[in-house]
């Protein structure tokens, strides 16, 4: 029998492929039986959700983690044999499979969306049209997101839409950006018009939907140089229908600014607070995870061990990767603490900051500088690479004494997670928040007026709209959220930005050097890769060669070196 690509995987892990597809079982959950009853579709439906934890389990492998370490605004880092850290900023390869976790987790999803789609008119018992409708809307959403994350990191894909294992070659771009389309109408027209609470921040809501039809617009019309977003079934969605549904989540959702930008990040919260000068001098407080302006977030826990890898997406292991090398992380460098190095934050960011913004808030408040913000530094610890002095603030462990003794999280006091660095961090990733709701609306509409309202929240001027200025806004108010790699591609700013890193100065094991190039250089790999990332080679020999790898990867020559 001819082998299947690793979609399949989303049946495996669901519950069996030798039960769940066997329609004929009475004993097991099948196509057949389930789901049934409204508590079968709610389980169904967290299904889907939990594969957002599994493909954190692994997070150096993941969409948000290549989005940060590749851009211009980031560095690898990490110790000198973290190839793979080093090989994301470089837009290089360092090992043929080393997105397959995030591959099969986010089709293993799909799968269980598909599933969930095809089968939830067996369910009966509703209270009420509403409730079929959100797990349907929220069902939607989650199987756009994760095409649209596939899509972002790989270019094209295989387009799956049915609860059924297949072989399949990459679908056009077209193809796929035209089922998110569909797929985010749906949800749009499902889910409800209820103002956010923050019981919702971990749901897909209509907001959240609205603002991710945006986004996805924003990419597809620009990095393929587009006027609309294809709908499949046929029609499309343009400018105008996107700017009247971010219209309807500013007036109607309930989601707002906070009131101070820093109290975003929980460096910022009541455990830490009474011994980190910023935050005291500041009256700045945490306005914790779930806040208004949390459009969607991956919610995180203390349910995390060891004895089973998927186990770690329960904690957010980003925080754990962007943590400071041992030797660090103590109290010299308090509140902030120990993890993997990942991410030195590029000294360019500083500088340029600065010199456009001198009063910004948001500079110091997003980024540590360890000669003037830390107790003590010490530089090369743990054999650092790429590092420059700056390391940012928002996904960064954050540290809180109890009875004079430092503990590695304020969520061991706060929310009794594990007492262990590697395992300790719950804050939210949060995926969209207002802020940028407002910044694409300006971008859209070619208006200031949600631009300047993100700039007055940081006690800045007036500007009148540019696409220069917005850009400006959106590196400033948005870094390290995931996002900038994605606009510099969607803006074709990529090649040159990524290129003016080479000459920057950084310090490798302690030691004074230059950021460089490899494979040419980060121009060339840029224009070799369009900036998509190589196809898991498992995933090509599975197909049997229905499945092609991308350009720019597959030869000695894409191959990290290494330093």
């Amino acid at each position: 029998m001819k082998r299947i690509i690793a979609i399949t995987l989303g049946v495996i892990l669901l519950s069996g492929c030798e039960s769940f597809l066997d329609t004929t079982s009475y004993d097991k959950k099948n196509t057949g039986n389930f789901p049934m009853n409204v508590a079968d579709a709610e389980q169904m439906i967290t299904g889907i959700y939990s594969t957002m934890s599994t493909a954190i389990a692994d997070a150096a492998h993941s969409h948000f983690y290549a989005a940060e370490l590749a851009s211009d605004d980031r560095f690898g880092g990490g110790g000198e044999n973290d190839r793979d850290m080093h090989g994301l900023d470089h837009l290089m390869n360092t090992q043929p499979d080393r997105f397959l976790p995030f591959w099969r987790a986010r089709y293993q999803g799909i799968f269980r969306a598909n599933t969930a789609i095809a089968t939830m008119d067996n369910v009966t018992g509703w209270s009420n049209e509403q409730q079929r409708n959100q797990l349907l809307g929220e069902t939607y959403f989650l199987r756009a997101l994760f095409y649209f994350e596939l899509s972002q990191l790989f270019g094209e894909v295989p387009l799956v839409i049915v609860p059924e294992a297949e072989n399949l070659p990459k679908a056009p771009a077209a193809e796929t950006y035209a089922q998110i389309g569909y797929d985010l109408q749906q949800a749009i027209t499902l889910l409800p018009s209820v103002p956010y609470t923050n019981t919702t921040a971990g749901h897909a809501t209509k907001w959240a939907a609205q603002a991710l039809a945006a986004r996805v617009f924003l990419f597809y019309t620009g990095y393929y140089e587009q006027s609309s977003l294809p709908v499949a079934g046929g029609g499309e969605l343009n400018k105008a229908q996107i700017v009247t549904w971010l219209n309807e989540c500013i007036s109607s959702s309930g989601h707002d600014l906070v009131s101070d930008f820093r109290n975003l990040w929980p460096y910022t919260n009541e455990y830490t607070a009474e011994d980190y000068a910023y935050t005291r001098d500041n009256d700045l407080a945490w306005e914790g995870d779930g806040n208004k302006e949390t459009v969607f977030a991956v919610k995180f826990g203390t349910l995390v061990d060891w004895g089973d890898q998927y186990k770690l997406g329960y904690s957010n292991q980003y925080v754990l990767h962007f943590g400071m090398r041992s030797n660090n992380g103590q109290a010299g460098t308090f509140p902030f603490g120990a993890g993997w190095g990942a991410g030195p934050v590029n000294t360019r960011l500083w500088n340029e900051w600065r010199q456009a913004e001198p009063t910004d808030i948001r500079r110091t408040g997003s980024i540590i500088d360890v000669e003037n913000d830390l107790e003590s530094y010490i530089y090369g610890a743990d054999s650092q690479m790429e590092e420059t002095g700056f390391w940012q603030k928002k996904y960064m462990p954050v540290t809180a004494y109890r009875d004079g003794t430092l503990l590695p999280s304020y969520a061991i006091l706060a929310d009794g997670a594990p007492t262990d660095m590697q395992l300790a961090h719950t804050q939210d990733l949060v995926l969209i928040r207002f802020a940028d709701v407002l910044l694409m609306h300006s971008e859209l509409t070619e208006e200031a007026t949600g631009l300047n309202r993100v700039r007055a929240r940081a006690k800045l001027g007036n500007v009148a709209y540019s696409l220069e200025a917005l850009k400006r806004e959106r590196r400033w108010e948005l870094a390290f959220e995931g996002l900038r790699y994605f606009d510099l591609m969607r803006w074709h700013d990529a090649a040159n930005a990524l290129a003016a890193q080479e000459g920057v100065a950084i310090k490798n094991k302690g030691v004074d050097t230059q950021m460089k190039g490899f494979g040419g250089g980060y121009s060339a790999r840029y224009q070799a890769t369009g900036g998509f990332w190589p196809i898991p080679q498992n995933e090509i020999a599975l197909s049997d060669g229905v499945l092609t790898q991308n350009a720019g990867w597959g030869t000695p020559a894409d191959e990290f070196p290494g330093w």
